[in-house]
C-alpha cells in the first residue's frame, strides 16, 4: 500500500513539473517531421505561443504542455518529449549562450494561407498543396479574379502554383500543342482574361503579377516554386513589353524586346536573356535545367547555407533541417543561374560545383519572398501525367521541410531583423 501511494505521489509530482512539450526535429528522434509542423500550426490556432528552437536538434519546437496536445501528437504520429519547467529553462539558457549558434524564436499566430492555383487542380498537382494537406495545415485557394479584386490583403502567406505569368502557357507549345488538356487550358485562360476585361492572357497575367508584387511590398509573405519563380520576375521585367509570339497571343512580339526589359522591377533576378524560340521548353537563361548535363541523379544534392541564428534569424529559420545536404529534384525551372541572382538576394541553398542557386530569399518593401527551384522534392524528374507522390512514404523529407519552414515563418514575432 505504501509503495502504491509513493508511485501515485511520484506521478502527480512529475505531471505537476511537466509543463512543456518538446517536439524534437533531429534525424534520430523524430519519426514524422512533416506532421510536426502541422502540430505546431494547430497549437498556434489555439492562441498558444510556441518557441522555435533554431539549430537545436534540427530546429525543434517547444510547446506548452497539455493532454490535448499530447493526444494530438499521438494521433498524428509525431514524436515528442515531456519536459519540466527546469529542463525547458536549461535548454533555453543553453541556447541563449553567446557561444552557441542557436536562438529561440517565438511563434505567435497561425498565418492565414492562400495558394494561387487554378480551378480543377488536385492537391497532388503541386508540392506545397500536397505537403499542406499531409501536414494538416489549412489553406484557401485563390486565382486571378481574387488577386485582381485585392483579396490577397486578408492573407499572411501566399504560395504561387507552378504558373506561367508571361502568358506563354508554360511554354508547352512545342510538345503538347495538340494535346486536349493544352487546347482546353488555353481556351479557358483566354475566356477568363476576357471576363476580367483584358484582350490578351499575357496582359491579364501581367496585371496579376503586379498585384502580387504590391501584396509583397505591402508586407505579405510570398513563396514560389518551379516556373512560378522565373516567369513571375520575367513578367515584372516586361511590364511595358510584348514578349509573346503569335501562337500565344495572336500578334507579333515587340521588336528587340530583350533590350527593353527593366530588371529594376524584378524581385530576384537580373541581366537574364529570354528564350525567343516558342517551341523550346524554357523561359530564359535564369533556369539551369539545360546546363546540368553530366549530373547523375544519385549524386545530385544541394547544400543549405549556415547563418548566425542570433544575428540572422530569418534565413536561419528558413534553413532549419535535420541535414544540411538535401536531395535535388528537377522541374521546368530546376535551379537558378547564380550570376543572375541579384546581390541583394540571399542564397539559402546551392550546388556550388555547378554554380547554381536552388533556394533563395529576399525582401521587397515591407514583405518577403522565397523562391525554391524544382517541382517535387521526392520525385526527381516529375513529368506530365506522372502519378502523385505519396508523402506517407516520405514523412522525414528534408526537401519538403524547407517548404514548411516558409509556412511557419510569418508566425514569428516581428522584431528588427538583419538580413
Amino acid at each position: 500500500m505504501k509503495k502504491l501511494l509513493f508511485v501515485l505521489v511520484l506521478l502527480i509530482s512529475t505531471n505537476a513539473l511537466a509543463s512543456n512539450i518538446l517536439i524534437p526535429m533531429d534525424a534520430e528522434s523524430q519519426k514524422n517531421h512533416l506532421k510536426a509542423y502541422g502540430i505546431t500550426y494547430w497549437v498556434l490556432t489555439k492562441q498558444q505561443k510556441v518557441q522555435w528552437l533554431l539549430n537545436y536538434r534540427g530546429g525543434s519546437f517547444l510547446l506548452p504542455d497539455g493532454d490535448n496536445i499530447r493526444k494530438e501528437c499521438q494521433i498524428r504520429g509525431v514524436s515528442f518529449e515531456i519536459l519540466s519547467d527546469g529542463q525547458a529553462q536549461n535548454i533555453l539558457d543553453e541556447i541563449a549562450s553567446p557561444a552557441r549558434n542557436q536562438e529561440a524564436v517565438i511563434l505567435e499566430k497561425a498565418p492565414k494561407i492562400a495558394v494561387y492555383s487554378p480551378d480543377g487542380n488536385q492537391p497532388w498537382d503541386d508540392a506545397v498543396t500536397m505537403v499542406l494537406t499531409y501536414a494538416e495545415i489549412p489553406y484557401e485557394t485563390v486565382y486571378d479574379k481574387e488577386v485582381l479584386n485585392d483579396d490577397l490583403a486578408i492573407y499572411d502567406w501566399l504560395h504561387l502554383h507552378h504558373e506561367d505569368f508571361t502568358g506563354q502557357y508554360g511554354k508547352f507549345y512545342g510538345a503538347y500543342r495538340a494535346a486536349p488538356w493544352y487546347i482546353e487550358g488555353k481556351k479557358n485562360a483566354e475566356k477568363l482574361a476576357r471576363e476580367l476585361g483584358y484582350s490578351k492572357v499575357s496582359e491579364e497575367k501581367r496585371a496579376v503579377a503586379l498585384k502580387i508584387r504590391n501584396y509583397v511590398i505591402g508586407g505579405g509573405f510570398m513563396f514560389a516554386m518551379c516556373s512560378a519563380t522565373d516567369s513571375f520576375d520575367i513578367a515584372l521585367a516586361a511590364e511595358e513589353v510584348d514578349i509573346c509570339e503569335p501562337m500565344f497571343d495572336g500578334d507579333p512580339s515587340d521588336a528587340n524586346y530583350q533590350r527593353k526589359l527593366d530588371y529594376s522591377n524584378t524581385f530576384a533576378f537580373t541581366d537574364f536573356t529570354l528564350e525567343r524560340n516558342p517551341v523550346k521548353y524554357e523561359f530564359s537563361s535564369i533556369d539551369m535545367t539545360s546546363k546540368r548535363s553530366g549530373i547523375a541523379k544519385e549524386s545530385d544534392y544541394f547544400s543549405l547555407m549556415d547563418f548566425s541564428a542570433k544575428w540572422d534569424p530569418v534565413p536561419t529559420m528558413l534553413c532549419q533541417n535535420h541535414t544540411s545536404l538535401v536531395k535535388a529534384f528537377m522541374g521546368q525551372t530546376t535551379a537558378f543561374t547564380r550570376e543572375e541572382v541579384k546581390p541583394t538576394v540571399l542564397v539559402l541553398g546551392e550546388n556550388k560545383l555547378n554554380s547554381e542557386a536552388r533556394y533563395i530569399h529576399g525582401i521587397k518593401g515591407k514583405g518577403f519572398f522565397t523562391f525554391y527551384g524544382g517541382h517535387d522534392p521526392e520525385d526527381y524528374q516529375h513529368r506530365v501525367g506522372d502519378p502523385k507522390t505519396e508523402l506517407e512514404l516520405h514523412p522525414t523529407s528534408p526537401g519538403y521541410r524547407l517548404i514548411l519552414n516558409n509556412v511557419l515563418f510569418p508566425a514569428a514575432r516581428k522584431k528588427k531583423q538583419k538580413t
